[in-house]
């Protein structure tokens, strides 16, 4: 997703996660991006300014830290927000029964409580100018699958999250909509089922069409809904 904003030109970036040497690699693919690649070349666009943050969004002192270092790198400016960060649990997933508690909150707090803390950090960097919030959530935020546990839940309570924070922002200039991917070919969806086919599942990379409207001034006025990546999700922008 990250490449793509670039090649769409984005003028920075924040990457987060927890493991730094995945997010430099992303750096360095963007900083070696041909500019007259970029869209559009003509209007000025170069390569983003970048920031790399190691953090883990389950930790409310790595989310201030989070939110302060891109505030402080990009003068104070927010425009997107995307909570993309998201675990699994254990795999392979036990039901609910046999569930440990312990891994029990470390999903909700990395899928639910670390997206709440993000918005309401950021929430005051982007008022003043408006902006977008996006929250990435699944099919299994919608349909109680067994054996998807606290992810499901985490989903289920993200999904309802995003529509009140949605409503609560209406007059704000801030918009909040949420976005089901669908199957995805990534490791973490490989190790939720590793009994299925994965080469049937969609390249990330080839789903991002959604996430650049919903970053972009093409969806102001969009807010409160929910989108699939890899269905007619125009249809939803222009409900």
């Amino acid at each position: 997703m990250a490449l793509r904003f670039a090649r769409e030109g984005a003028a920075a970036l924040s990457l987060v996660a927890r493991h730094a040497d995945k997010l430099k690699k992303v750096r360095d693919e963007i900083l070696a991006m041909d500019k007259d690649k970029l869209d559009p070349p003509s209007q000025g666009y170069g390569v983003p300014s970048i920031v790399v943050i190691e953090a883990d969004v389950s930790k409310p002192r790595d989310i201030e830290r989070i939110v302060d270092t891109t505030l402080a790198q990009f003068k104070g400016q927010l425009d997107v927000l995307i909570n993309n960060a998201s675990t699994i649990g254990p795999s392979p997933m036990p039901y609910l029964l046999d569930y440990p508690v312990e891994h029990f909150r470390e999903v909700l707090d990395t899928n639910l409580i670390g997206p709440f803390l993000l918005i309401k950090n950021a929430l005051p960097a982007m008022i003043e100018r408006g902006g977008s919030i996006v929250n990435v959530t699944s099919d299994a935020g919608r349909v109680g699958y067994p054996g998807w546990g606290a992810y499901g839940i985490s989903k289920f309570g993200l999904e309802g999250m995003s529509q009140t924070w949605a409503s609560e922002l209406a007059e704000s200039g801030v918009r909040v909509n949420w976005v089901d991917p669908g199957n995805m070919n990534t490791a973490m969806h490989r190790a939720a089922e590793p009994e299925e086919d994965p080469s049937e599942w969609a390249n990330p990379a080839d789903i991002t069409d959604v996430f650049v409207f919903l970053a972009s001034d093409e969806s102001k006025g969009v807010t409160g809904k929910r989108f699939q990546a890899q269905e007619n999700w125009e249809a939803a922008a222009s409900a």
